[in-house]
């Protein structure tokens, strides 16, 4: 017989959910993990993962067209195979999702696969029928792409699981979001051939990072073909014989845009929805459940985390997440999260990574404390590894109290920022000073060379500007 008594639940299997059930039972908790899905959630299987595994073909298929100038030859001509690219994508997906399976089973947590419906204080009823009842339980059902009444989606129109999935290269394409995930879908697309447009309401791409980083994003998008259109909203759209017809509003200036497919990307809402929550205290706002520093809800024995707990919504914030808030359960101290001392990063071609604030809040916040910054720059074009490998563009940027020599933010554009930005959320966590970081030896030649540099431009000392 199926146990179905347990100390933890955990409602939903993504990056959040798998890791508080390992963490649980490490912790010695019976647990039970509901997933109505795939194991690995979104992220693994719908997300992060597949998105990757794509965007590498795309670096691989770039690095082959520019062979020549590394001196190779016959490789000048490469073209894409999109459907070995897309199963490729699926079977790193599937792998990953066998691994976290064979991790729930050395564990020793109960997976049931179904949905799951809070019943009462401490007590689950699944959709197959099955009853558990747990002294915690833990939501982590994540969140899904928000919908755009002028952009329904279907064959034409995708949202990003279509758009993970295409069985041939659109002719021309309009990306509709440019935030991370638009970013990426329009590198991907653009380095397979697609003709792209990538729009959004606000002033500039990538609108949550560093202006200035925007801004050279945005110009390197441009470099490589790709329109892009800012304070720009889709107002209607309607199908065509061959594609989709769009009308655009660009600050009161309507046009119209046909183009073979479309990708929304606009944003995410939290999936709060057939959980029973309206029979408990807990409290939601904007589609995502509101959460305290140790990720308790309203409802006692109740917790949330990850993407159905608001904002950022990164995987690796879910994972960190899970485990503060089992540990708190067992009683261990912890620490909430700092919300600063987490790295974003956007896989498109070059990567955008950043952690903590830009210059612009940080300039906002030393004139609240009656403080100043200091911001130091640093481009790969002066760095002997960048150099040769042949990605010497893009910059490093640094922010610092100017009194307390406190990193308040780092901001990297480059092809390998996202392995880069781990060695400031290493600093900030151990809430290193300018002093400390200009002291740390950097190994020659590498690229975290630029990350040194970055530190010493800020206090008037760059040594290869």
């Amino acid at each position: 017989m199926t146990k179905t008594t347990f100390d933890l639940a955990v409602v939903g299997g993504g990056p959040g959910g798998y890791v508080a059930a390992i963490r649980a039972a490490q912790l010695g908790m019976s647990v039970a993990l509901v997933e109505r899905a795939e194991l690995g959630g979104i992220c693994l299987n719908w997300g992060c993962i597949p998105t990757k595994a794509l965007l590498h073909s795309a670096t691989v298929l770039r690095a082959c067209r520019e062979a020549a100038h590394y001196g190779v030859s016959g490789a000048g001509d490469a073209r894409p195979d999109l459907a070995a690219m897309v199963a490729r994508s699926r079977k790193v997906a599937g792998r990953l999702g066998q691994g976290v399976a064979h991790l729930m089973k050395k564990n020793g947590v109960t997976v049931f696969a179904a949905s799951a419906k809070l019943a009462g204080a401490g007590r689950l009823t699944l959709d197959n029928g099955t009853a558990l009842s747990a002294r915690h339980i833990v939501l982590a059902t994540g969140a899904r792409a928000r919908e755009l009444p002028a952009l329904p989606v279907g064959e034409r129109i995708w949202a990003y699981r279509q758009a993970l999935v295409p069985t041939e290269i659109p002719k021309s394409l309009l990306v509709v979001g440019a935030g991370a995930i638009g970013a990426e879908f329009a590198s991907f697309y653009r380095a397979v051939g697609a003709e792209v447009t990538l729009i959004d309401m606000t002033a500039e791409i990538l609108p949550q990072e560093d202006a200035e980083i925007s801004a050279l994003a945005r110009k390197s998008f441009e470099k490589q073909g790709i329109r892009v259109m800012t304070q720009c909203a889709v107002t209607s759209s309607s199908l065509t014989a061959s594609g989709v017809k769009v009308v655009l509003d660009q600050q009161g200036k309507r046009s119209e845009l046909e183009v073979d497919r479309v990708i929304v990307a606009a944003g995410i809402v939290g999936n709060v929805e057939n959980l029973g929550l309206e029979q408990t205290r807990v409290k939601v706002e904007k589609t995502h459940i509101v959460t305290d520093g140790h990720c308790r809800t309203g409802e006692p024995g109740v917790y949330a985390i990850g993407d159905v707990a608001g904002a950022p919504w990164l995987a690796h914030k879910a994972s960190h997440e899970a485990v503060l808030c089992v540990e708190a359960i067992a009683g261990k101290p912890v620490h909430p999260i700092d919300p600063l001392r987490i790295p974003a990063c956007t896989y498109s071609y070059p990567q955008v990574a950043s952690i903590g604030m830009s210059e612009a809040r940080a300039r906002e916040h030393a004139a609240k404390t009656g403080s100043d910054v200091r911001v130091g720059k640093f481009t790969f074009a002066g760095n002997g590894k960048a150099i040769a490998m042949g990605e010497d563009q893009g910059l490093v940027k640094t922010v610092f109290d100017a009194k307390s020599g406190e990193l308040l933010g780092a901001h990297i554009i480059h092809p390998e920022a996202s392995e880069l930005i781990t060695g400031y959320g290493v600093a900030a966590s151990l809430e290193a000073t300018e002093e400390d970081l200009m002291h740390t030896v950097f190994a020659h030649p590498t690229l975290s060379e630029t990350l040194h540099e970055s530190v010493l431009s800020a206090f008037g000392r760059a040594l290869h500007a």
